[in-house]
């Protein structure tokens, strides 16, 4: 072979050009010390998983070192139909969300336009008087309340803490006041209304556990701006990002490219049901109201890595990152992750997202300081700064086999690093 032809084929085999649908420039895996040999171990497994009925299909993205180095599809994005799964199929996120939104809450932050220790009763005053239950010992009757000892604040809403919380993730007298879930408001108003009139399960800065903080944050996003939360994200950041297939619904023309969940869940047999994001939602929440693809939330991941920069446009300040991805949970905090999500048991927690504190521990493998938040849908995502690796895995399996595949993609991805 000539010289020059040997260069060229070199240069392609270690950079190859990025397709049309491609989030990152493509790179050979081996090029950044990754191994196509223990990558292919990924397809073997969902292939598997599909033919036994347990998902009905996948998409995998994975970066290291800014390049794309998988990128696949597999199964079927609607099984009844028969029809083939594709890298651009458009998913419910869930509370992966939740990172994006505390992110354009940030950019207010940086603007001086949203300190993160303000109260928010600055800008929903109908949390300035809050109320926290005192519970009988089986925590079936609320026999008392008492004054919040501080406000909640911003930091509060971002890391949950804020003693808000689901009423469908428990049984006790004060989950049967709130609303289950975001789709079971018709409303922002009719949130608030129901959030300020509840007792908090907690003292504020006291306890972490789930609920609808985010949802809040989003709230705040539309009064200091203006608009509405679609719109600030659209201009802030999913357009700076080209994140061309993010929103708060899939309209009509992309409504082929929606993947469906299976009817029932493989393991329980129990219907399986994703919210109706094909038509405009009651409210655009910031705890779980997107769509995206996993192109798209590769350029978010990407950002995170990044410190901030998206090409050469600078996104949010590296120091901002840097403090997103901090853990930000006090020592003396009780952490109910493992409640939420088993799979994040022992993490700690960021601004939006968990981040790993420990080389051990936790039920995956890493590094100190990968970050993340999966969706109830299926959905999941990491970044891992110290392997300057990016991960997302979309599929819709809403039961609680997601929590299996958050720990087999994160085994299957991290043992094909050889360098």
């Amino acid at each position: 072979m000539h010289v020059r032809t040997l260069i060229f084929v070199v240069a392609v085999a270690i950079a190859l050009p990025a397709l049309a649908a491609d989030p990152l420039p493509r790179a050979t895996p081996e090029s950044v010390g990754m191994s196509s040999e223990r990558l292919a171990r990924i397809g073997a497994a969902l292939r598997a998983d599909i033919d036994k009925g347990r998902i009905p299909g996948a998409v995998v993205a994975i970066a290291r070192k800014g390049k794309l180095v998988y990128f696949e599809a597999f199964g079927y994005l609607d099984k009844a139909a028969g029809t083939k799964m594709t890298t651009d199929a458009i998913f419910n996120i869930a509370s992966m969300t939740k990172p994006m939104v505390t992110a354009g809450a940030l950019m207010l932050y940086e603007e001086g336009r949203l300190p993160i220790d303000d109260p928010l009763s600055n800008y929903l005053p109908q949390f300035a008087k809050m109320r926290v239950a005192v519970m009988s010992p089986d925590n079936s009757a609320i026999i008392d309340t008492v004054p919040a000892a501080r406000q909640i604040t911003i930091q509060d809403l971002m890391r949950h803490t804020s003693g808000i919380i689901y009423g469908g993730r428990g049984t006790t007298a004060v989950h049967k006041l709130y609303p289950a879930s975001s789709s079971s408001v018709a409303s922002g108003a009719e949130l608030l209304a129901k959030l300020s009139a509840a007792p908090l399960m907690y003292q504020p800065g006291t306890v972490w556990d789930y609920g609808f903080s985010i949802d809040l944050v989003g709230l705040v996003v539309e009064r200091i701006s203006g608009q509405s939360l679609g719109q600030y994200l659209q201009q802030r950041l999913l357009k700076p990002l080209g994140m061309v297939d993010t929103a708060f619904m899939v309209p009509p023309e992309k409504i082929t490219r929606y993947a469906k969940a299976l009817p029932n869940d493989p393991d329980t047999g129990r219907p399986q049901t994703l919210a109706d994001l094909s038509k405009p939602p009651g409210f655009e929440c910031g705890g779980g109201c997107l769509v995206s693809t996993a192109g798209d939330y590769m350029q978010f991941a990407q950002l995170l890595l990044n410190h901030g920069r998206h090409g050469n446009t600078r996104v949010l300040g590296r120091k901002t990152v840097e403090y997103m991805l901090a853990d930000q949970l006090p020592p003396n905090t009780k952490n109910l992750i493992g409640n939420a999500d088993p799979a994040h048991a022992d993490y700690g927690f960021g601004l939006g997202l968990a981040v790993r504190t420990t080389p051990g521990v936790v039920r995956l493998s890493g590094s100190v300081g990968d970050f993340s938040w999966p969706g109830a849908s299926g959905t999941n995502w990491w970044g891992d700064p110290k392997e300057e690796l990016a991960v997302v895995f979309m599929a819709h399996s809403p039961g609680p086999i997601r929590w299996h595949y958050r720990q087999v993609i994160n085994a299957l991805v991290n043992q094909a690093i050889v360098d």
